[in-house]
């Protein structure tokens, strides 16, 4: 009997660390477009240049946005999941020294200065959570993206509100169809200590529905009163997106 209580055990354990090496890694880019430059030309980069790179090493279901309404600066966003942080370092360093990348990407890189499609862009580096340790791809009717990032005012905070999100949130999510698409805890960027998620639904109707069926559900106004997530979320930032044509979500 004792042998099999420690068969057991050890096979609890090789699952537990078998699961936890399935979470994914998550790489968000921001691109602020330049005033002016053609939007073509960064596109085209992305269409013909690291989209292929990155399928070619096995990088799928990247995601490619835009805002919604007339936001200025225009801004892209890019979405790469990678299969954990030790792929990311690794496709990351094959791609620089791909031939068939560097090729694709020279009409791109030898673009003039006064040519720059983008003044800038911030990169957000996330692992995966527990709860949802794997991106969930939205279904091909679903074309509103909302993107949300919950900062906190300390390490402890945000600690807190990710154990809220594992442990129970989540799960309200699913309830009420707030469909999720990933969730990423921020190890390395912008709005530190934060959290990012993005939600997938059809339109802004069924975004709105769902989010008041979200506010009156009895288990959520049960755990946004506990005591232990209180004052866990200091500001939301909300972003409505649409997905581009090459984007591959």
């Amino acid at each position: 009997m004792k042998k099999n209580s420690l068969i057991l055990l050890f096979l609890f354990a090789s699952m537990t660390v078998f699961a936890q090496a399935k979470k994914e890694f998550y790489e968000l880019r921001t691109y602020e477009l330049r005033y002016g430059s053609p939007k073509v030309n960064i596109e085209n980069y992305f269409k013909n240049a690291l989209f292929p790179a990155l399928n070619k090493y096995g990088i799928k279901n990247i995601g490619a946005f835009s805002e919604m309404g007339n936001s200025e600066p225009s801004k892209i966003y890019i979405f790469i999941p990678y299969s954990s942080i030790e792929a990311f370092a690794s496709i990351s360093a094959k791609i620089k020294s791909d031939e068939e990348f560097i090729k694709a990407s020279q009409e791109y890189n030898s673009l003039p200065p006064e040519k720059a499609p983008y003044t800038r862009y911030t990169s957000s580096i996330m692992d995966a959570f527990d709860g949802i340790p794997q991106l969930i791809k939205p279904t091909s009717d679903q074309k509103l993206f909302e993107l949300r990032i919950y900062e906190s005012y300390s390490e402890d905070a945000a600690r807190r509100k990710r154990k809220m999100f594992n442990d129970e949130e989540i799960k309200i999510f699913r309830d009420t169809k707030l469909n999720s698409v990933f969730f990423g805890e921020v190890i390395a960027g912008e709005h530190m200590p934060c959290l990012t998620y993005m939600l997938a639904f059809k339109n802004m109707e069924e975004r709105d529905a769902n989010w008041k069926e979200f506010s009156a559900n009895a288990d959520w106004k049960r755990i946004s009163s506990a005591a232990e997530y209180a004052n866990s979320v200091s500001r939301i930032i909300r972003v409505f997106l649409s997905p581009l044509p090459y984007s591959q979500l």
